[in-house]
Order: structure tokens, then sequence, then C-alpha cells
């Protein structure tokens, strides 16, 4: 290790880094953009790959702007991935990258991929978009965001991935972390800030707080406990507004919500009279939406506080049914046959809940990870689905991270 060789970048890999190859290896290196040339120094190395730091940047790309946040680089935070990058690379890149893994693991041809693939939806906001974010407490009670090695915590004294009001709210803390495991900073589309704070134990530490901001616990059995102010944030979305429990779960890219529900429900295609599924659905944005088409929508939860939002949330509409537990537990016992689900995971489906599913004609399914959602491709299509639409929508601006809205359809040849 510590060899310097010299590497021409010519992808990007999920996970960031540019991707070249030396002495038939591929070289992994943080930092670099697709056509630039570097001199790179090795730092790991295995049988398959090689993991490298940039020295020294011998042929820069089009695309390589200045990074706004001095806290983005090498050995710093590592919540950021691609500030080096304008924009409109970043966007198609992701595009490249959801396309790589459809065919490399979700093995789809090139004909497929083309038929399938959109580009991707760009963030309304590309910076100070988050109106959530979870830092991370260290044993002894330090708050940050991950290291670029992996391998700490980085403390931070500005984000500028976070809304503006809740990096105030984050220069006001001065609390004695101990006994904490994380801060949410949270801010509702009405402005009211909250501070979420994750217990290491059952008994809730004694706390002295001066915040202009409501403050609740998440106890170490995920159940939400109110100290001060409001238990909820409010967001609004396409004119109707939501409740969110501390503990519940909202993306956090505020200025994209619209274009995600709009875009699952363009690709329901729902003609008024359908059955709908809407499975890990939190507190039932979707299901909101798909009701003013479908005769009837079937709301399945595991989280109890984000079922009583979505009680709450939809309480007015007659025709949606809310179900509280598992997607493995509830469809069972489902009577009804639905024409479309909505799915919406946080990670692969279980054996068992891809067999309550895979009989229903229309699929939209929601990935935040290429290679999961490649490898469900694949499950999908030889369960007799094919992929109409794979359509990435960027929720994370500056960083790696791929969200897509996929179409499936059962039967179709």
């Amino acid at each position: 290790m510590g060899s310097e060789f010299e590497v021409e970048i010519e992808s990007m890999a999920h996970g960031g880094s540019g991707l070249g190859r030396h002495k038939g290896s591929p070289v992994f290196v943080p930092y670099t953009i697709p056509g630039e040339r570097v001199l790179a120094r090795r730092v790991d190395t295995d049988d398959k790959r090689i993991l490298a730091e940039g020295i020294t940047l011998l042929d820069a790309s089009a695309d390589r702007v200045f990074p706004v946040c001095p806290h983005f680089g090498p050995h710093k935070c590592g919540r950021c991935h691609w500030q080096h990058m304008n924009y409109a690379a970043q966007l198609l890149i992701k595009q490249d990258i959801l396309a790589d893994h459809l065919s490399r693991m979700g093995e789809l041809s090139d004909r497929a991929i083309l038929a399938a693939l959109r580009p991707t939806i760009a963030s309304p906001d590309e910076w100070y978009y988050n109106y959530h974010m979870t830092l991370t407490v260290t044993a002894d009670g330090q708050i940050g965001f991950p290291d670029a090695n992996g391998r700490g915590i980085f403390p931070i004294e500005e984000c500028h991935i976070l809304h503006p009001d809740l990096l105030t709210l984050y220069q006001q803390i001065d609390i004695d972390l101990t006994g904490f495991k994380r801060v949410r900073l949270q801010q509702g589309s009405d402005g009211d800030p909250m501070v979420i704070l994750t217990t290491l134990s059952e008994d809730a530490p004694e706390l002295e707080i001066d915040l202009p901001a409501s403050i609740n616990l998440i106890l170490p059995d995920n159940v939400p406990m109110n100290l001060i102010g409001d238990s909820h944030s409010r967001f609004t979305v396409n004119g109707h507004a939501f409740r969110v429990t501390a503990g519940s779960y909202i993306r956090p890219n505020y200025s994209q919500l619209d274009n995600l529900v709009n875009t699952a429900l363009m690709l329901l295609d729902l003609r008024g009279g359908e059955k709908v599924l809407d499975l890990y659905a939190g507190v039932g944005m979707f299901s909101r939406f798909a009701a003013q088409a479908a005769s009837l929508v079937t709301l399945v939860e595991s989280y109890p506080p984000a079922v009583t939002d979505a009680d709450e949330n939809l309480a007015d509409l007659d025709n949606v049914d809310v179900f509280e537990g598992g997607v493995e537990v509830v469809l069972p016992t489902l009577n009804d046959r639905y024409d479309a689900a909505l799915v919406d995971p946080p990670a692969a489906l279980s054996r068992e809940a891809f067999a309550s599913i895979n009989q229903i004609p229309t699929l939209v399914y929601l990935s935040d990870d290429p290679a999961t959602l490649a490898k469900e491709t694949k499950r999908l299509k030889r369960a007799g689905y094919e992929l109409v639409v794979a359509q990435p929508i960027d929720l994370s601006p500056q960083t790696y991270y791929i969200d897509t809205i996929a179409l499936f359809h059962r039967g179709k040849s």
C-alpha cells in the first residue's frame, strides 16, 4: 500500500467514488469525476479492487466546481459526496448508475433499460433542502455526522444541505448529551422546529433545555415521548397538511414531496374504481391522493405512531381502510382483490411480503437504493412482471443517494 499511480476515471460507482482501472484491477477514487485523470495513492487493496485517494488532479472535468462547504472533502464530513460536481452532472450520473445496476444486477437488456429509464427529476432546491436531519452522538456527548473515512464522527459548524433555520437551532444546542444516541433536528413546512433525542436507556435522562423548539424523546423500543411543546410536525403536500409525530417518517427533502407524490400517482394511472394497496405507508401521504381516484385504498403500516398519524390525516375519507401491522401479517387476512399496489419498503421485500403482492397486476415500487431495486427487478421479472418505467428522482442533491419510482406490470410482453 501507499504506491502512487495515474488513473483515468471512467465512470462513477454507487457509493460516490470515481471508478477507473490500474493493472487490470478496478480503482475507486473519491472526489473525482468521470473523464478526469488523477495521480492517486493506494490506501487499501484486496484481490478484487483498489481503494485510493487522489493526490494531484492532472486533467479536470468541465463539470468540476468549487465545493460550497468547508467541511467537504477527504478526512472531513462524510454526509455529502458530490459538492465538487455541478448539479446537472450529478443528475446524469445518477441516471447512469441506475442503468448500470439494472443491467448488471437486474439482468435487463439494454433495450429494456432504454425503454424504461427516464431522466432524473431534479430537486427544486439543490441546497438547504433537508427539513430534518439526524446527527450521531458519541460516547462523550459530542455530535456530528459520520466522517468521510467511515471511522468516526465529524463535528460540524455549518451545513449547506440542512434548512438554515435548523442550522441556527443546531448552533443553539447546549445540552449534556451523555446518554443519548442520536439528535434529530426537524422542522415542518409551517416553520415550527423540533429536537428529537434518541435515548440509550428506558429511563429518560434529566435535561435542562432552553431551546426555541419542541422537544421529544425516542426510547430504545422506538416509542416517542413528548417533553416540551408539540409531539408532531406538520407538512403541507399538494395543499393538504399531514401530521408527522416524532418517530414517524417523512422524506426530508420537502421541496421534492409534491413531485414524489405526483409521479407515483401518475404511474399508478388510476382511472376510477380501482382497489389499491398502500404498503409501508407511513403517515398516509400517498393514500390521501390515491383515494381521490380509487374506489378503495387499503393502507398498511407497522409503526403505531405513524398509524395514528394516518388515521388523523385521512379521517375525512370514507374509502380508506387503515391497518396496523406488518405487510406479511396483514395482507393474508384481506379478502379484496387489488388492482394496484404502491410499495415503499425500508429494505428489500421479505419472502412473505413478496408472496403476498406478486399476483397484483400493477406495482409502483419506491426505492432508495439502486442495488436493492435491481435485485427486486430481477425477482419480479422471474415472477412474471415487466419493468415499464424506472424514474429516478433526486431527493438528495450533493450526495450519491439515488431514489427511484419504478412501475411494474404483470403479464406484459
